[in-house]
C-alpha cells in the first residue's frame, strides 16, 4: 500500500507513534509518506525511518490560516495518491478531512480529544465539528477504550477501531539502577520519583510540584527529577525555585534518551490532565519501573490489573497525588516488585510490533470497504468495529 501520514504537532508522543508506524510499515514493504511542518523531531526521524517527507506548513491551532493549510494539504494528497490517508491529532484531522472529504480511505486518530483540552463554548464548538466531520473518516482510531467511550459520549457516530499504543520493549529494556544513578550524578540511596514529559499544561507537572512539599515531609530523603522541555519550562523552573528545599527537585530539560532516568527511578509519575494513552508510562513499564498516573483515558487500561487501584489518582487531586508518591517512595523494595510486574505486562500487551500489525490490519479493512455502501454523507452508525486481534 501507499500510506500517507499527516501530522501537526511534530514533537512528543504523536511524533513517536508516527515514527514507529513508519518504521514498521517500511519493514512490511509499504510506500510511506509523511506530511508535516518543518521543525521538531518528526520530519527528520520519519525520513530516517524510511518515509518520504513532504513539507506541510501548518500552525498548531485552528485559525484564519486553516483554509490555506487545507488547500495545500489537498495538493499533497493528490500528488501522493495514497491508498490510505492517516490523520494524526486534531489539527491534521481538521485540515485533512476538509481537504479530502472522504474521497480517499481516511483514518482519523485523535491522540486525545481536542474537546478535552478546552472548556466552555470552544469545547462545544469542537464537539460539533467532530460530530460533523466524522462522516469523512472510514475509521476513527482510538488508543484506548476510554477514548472511544468519550467520543461516543460526545455524540460522534463513528466507525470505531481501538488499538492500544505500544513501545519498543526491547529498546526500553530494564537497566541497572546503581549504574544509571552514577552516570547521572545522583544520590545512590535517595528514593527518586521521575516525571518524563513535555513541560506543558496537559502533562500536569505543576500539580506534581504542588504535591511535592507533602511528599518531602513524609519521605525526607526523597528526590524528584522533571525530564523534558516545553512551553512551560521557565514557569516550572520558577516554581521549583520557590520550593522550601529546591535542591530536592531537578529540572533536567529535554534529553535525547530518557532511558537512564527511567533506570534511575524508583517510581515514574505522569499527572496528566488529559491523554488518549500516554507513551511515557509504557516506556517506564517496559523499563521495569512502576508508574503513578492521573486517572485519565488510557491510564487504567495500560496498567497491569493488579495495579489499577493504586496506580492511578484523580486528575488534578494534589493530596491524592502526594499520598500516592509518598507511599511508593517509602518502600523501594515494593517498587522493585511492582516494576517487574509492569515490565511483564508491557511486553505482553504494549509491544510496538503488535501495534503496527493491528494498524496494518485496520488499513486493509478500510481499503476493502466499499464507500458506495454507506449512507451518503455519513460513514458511521454501525457501532464499534474493532480490529481483529485487538490489543
Amino acid at each position: 500500500m501507499t500510506i500517507l501520514h499527516i501530522a501537526q504537532p511534530v514533537d512528543g508522543g504523536v511524533a513517536r507513534v508516527i515514527v514507529d508506524l513508519v518504521r514498521g510499515q517500511r519493514e512490511a514493504g509499504h510506500r510511506v509518506l509523511v506530511a508535516c511542518p518543518t521543525g521538531g523531531r518528526l520530519a527528520a526521524e520519519a525520513a530516517a525511518a524510511g518515509a518520504l517527507v513532504q513539507c506541510w506548513q501548518a500552525r498548531r491551532s485552528p485559525g484564519p490560516s486553516t483554509a490555506a493549510e487545507a488547500w495545500r494539504l489537498g495538493r499533497i494528497v493528490r500528488a501522493a495518491a495514497p491508498d490510505v490517508l492517516h490523520l494524526h491529532s486534531a489539527k491534521a484531522g481538521l485540515a485533512g478531512r476538509l481537504a479530502v472529504r472522504g474521497t480517499v480511505a481516511t483514518v482519523f486518530q485523535p491522540h486525545a480529544w481536542s474537546f478535552a483540552a478546552v472548556e466552555g463554548p470552544l469545547a462545544a464548538a469542537t464537539r460539533r465539528w467532530e460530530r460533523y466531520a466524522v462522516r469523512w473518516a472510514r475509521r476513527v482510531l482510538c488508543v484506548s477504550e476510554q477514548e472511544r467511550l468519550d467520543g461516543e459520549a460526545a455524540g460522534l457516530p463513528a466507525d470505531w477501531a481501538v488499538v492500544s499504543n505500544g513501545v519498543d520493549v526491547r529498546h526500553y529494556a530494564p537497566a541497572e539502577r546503581r549504574a544509571a544513578r552514577i552516570s547521572l550524578g545522583l544520590d545512590l540511596e535517595a528514593p527518586l520519583a521521575v516525571c518524563v514529559g513535555r513541560l506543558c499544561r496537559q502533562k500536569g507537572q505543576d500539580v506534581l510540584l504542588a504535591a511535592w512539599p507533602e511528599v518531602a515531609r513524609r519521605v525526607p530523603a526523597a528526590r524528584l527529577a522533571l525530564v523534558g522541555g516545553g512551553p512551560q519550562e521557565a514557569e516550572i523552573a520558577a516554581t521549583v525555585r520557590r520550593l522550601a528545599e529546591p535542591h530536592r527537585v531537578r529540572a533536567v530539560g529535554d534529553v535525547p534518551d530518557p532511558r537512564p532516568w527511567l533506570a534511575a527511578a524508583d517510581l515514574v509519575v505522569l499527572p496528566s490532565r488529559w491523554e488518549g494513552m500516554a507513551l511515557a508510562p509504557l516506556e517506564a513499564m517496559a523499563a521495569g519501573r512502576p508508574v503513578l498516573l492521573s486517572d485519565v483515558p488510557g491510564a487504567r487500561e495500560c496498567l497491569p490489573p493488579q495495579e489499577r487501584a493504586r496506580g492511578v489518582v484523580p486528575a488534578g487531586d494534589v493530596a491524592a497525588l502526594a499520598d500516592g508518591v509518598a507511599r511508593a517512595l517509602a518502600d523501594p523494595i515494593e517498587c522493585e516488585r511492582r516494576g517487574a510486574l509492569a515490565r511483564a505486562h508491557a511486553v505482553a500487551h504494549h509491544d510496538v510490533r503488535s501495534m503496527v500489525s493491528l494498524v496494518d490490519a485496520l488499513y486493509r479493512t478500510v481499503v476493502r470497504a466499499e464507500p458506495d455502501a454507506r449512507t451518503p454523507g455519513r460513514t458511521a452508525g454501525r457501532g464499534n468495529d474493532r480490529v481483529p486481534g485487538r490489543i
